[in-house]
């Protein structure tokens, strides 16, 4: 007992060593941030500081050295107003079942007007065939432009837009295999969960609000308008996705578009004579593999997250 104590007592005093000997230097780039943590008087090992869940890129017996890009080190991206930010966090474990000291890490931009959120940067690479680039944002009401709020009335509609640039590939539909939102940027095992499209496409949501999906301008494209649900009423939300660029020839019930309209029943977007495709949203769609483009195959598949975006209730 004595001896867990001491131990305890040395981890705290580490850390509140760390706080009052050592000093941070951050200098945040376009797309990437250099941060040195420059050690005084502490016993700390350098060499244990992690940026998110990246190394030092170097370190001394004085300093520990990052210089990583915002697509590395789990960097979360937040967008409010027009301010664009990169946060992580900067942590010390002396063992691998427990953090001593952690310190934010923060990049704070303006954000671009003509901003668009792209969520995968790197480019995507498929077997020579050219590159696909994901993007999904928040749009305003006429999908013209980016949003221009993240914050949503209760039954207001949220309008949503995934897209998928295809340069040189053969034309591809994009479809919204799963959505859920949650009050995490990153989904936990003990996530509280909202789901918004279920079962390989089916717009679940629409069972209980008049959320649809538009019809499509481009095959690359696909829009949602969501109509602003009771989940996290004022708290942060964050909506996951499994974005998935299909083979239009290669169709079947776990390749769909499907949402609920009160007196029509299930419809398929893309085709109103394919909506025998929607029969198996009220029970199990069985899945495909998504295999790649390449060797005539059918598709690719990626996840992706929106947000922050809040929802209030003027009558709350």
């Amino acid at each position: 007992m004595m001896a867990f104590f001491w131990q305890r007592a040395l981890l705290v005093s580490l850390a509140a060593a760390m706080s009052v000997y050592a000093d941070m230097k951050l200098d945040c780039g376009t797309d990437s941030v250099r941060l040195v943590w420059t050690e005084g008087r502490s016993r700390a090992d350098t060499s244990l500081f992690r940026l998110g869940n990246c190394f030092p890129t170097s370190f001394s017996a004085t300093e520990a050295f990052f210089s990583v890009d915002f697509d590395d080190c789990n960097f979360r991206r937040i967008v409010t107003g027009d301010r664009l930010m990169f946060t992580n966090d900067l942590t010390y474990s002396s063992s691998p079942d427990s953090v001593d000291f952690t310190r934010p890490v923060v990049c704070e931009y303006e954000r671009p007007e003509d901003w668009f959120p792209r969520l995968h940067a790197p480019i995507f690479n498929t077997f020579g065939l050219g590159a696909l680039e994901f993007h999904f944002g928040l749009m305003n009401a006429d999908f013209s432009g980016p949003a221009e709020s993240t914050t949503f009335p209760l039954g207001s509609f949220i309008p949503i837009m995934a897209s998928v640039a295809q340069e040189t590939h053969q034309p591809l539909l994009l479809f919204l295999e799963e959505c859920v939102a949650a009050t995490t940027p990153e989904l936990q095992p003990g996530s509280t969960l909202y789901p918004i499209i279920a079962n390989e496409g089916c717009l679940v949501d629409s069972l209980v609000s008049r959320s649809k999906f538009e019809q499509r301008q481009k095959s690359s494209e696909l829009r949602l308008s969501l109509q602003a649900f009771r989940f996290g009423l004022g708290e942060e939300v964050f909506i996951h996705c499994k974005l998935v660029a299909w083979d239009p020839n290669g169709q079947d019930n776990s390749k769909k578009a499907c949402h609920y309209d009160n007196v029509l029943g299930w419809e398929q977007l893309d085709n109103s004579a394919s909506r025998y495709l929607c029969a198996c949203c009220d029970s199990d769609c069985k899945s495909r593999r998504v295999r790649s483009l390449a060797s005539g195959n059918c598709g690719m598949a990626q996840k992706a997250v929106l947000g922050p975006l809040t929802i209030t209730d003027v009558n709350y």
